[in-house]
């Protein structure tokens, strides 16, 4: 538990200092992104998102359970 509680602590510093560079990624506006924007209604559902977001941890995940 200790071992990953720094490793969350690390990951977390290191995008915090990495901020600045990890706003030009546009994650957020792939396509496939549904975007919905109408005179009193603003719906936004990034699928493409979030499956890019979910393959990436579960790569992260398996790298590191070895």
């Amino acid at each position: 538990m200790q071992r990953m509680l720094i490793w969350a602590g690390l990951i977390a510093i290191g995008l915090g200092v990495a901020w600045p560079w990890l706003g030009r990624i546009p994650l957020g506006r792939l396509p496939g992104d549904i975007m919905i924007d109408r005179p009193g209604l603003k719906v936004y559902i990034p699928v493409t998102t979030m499956i890019v977001i979910s393959l990436l941890l579960s790569l992260l995940a398996r790298i590191f359970r070895k």
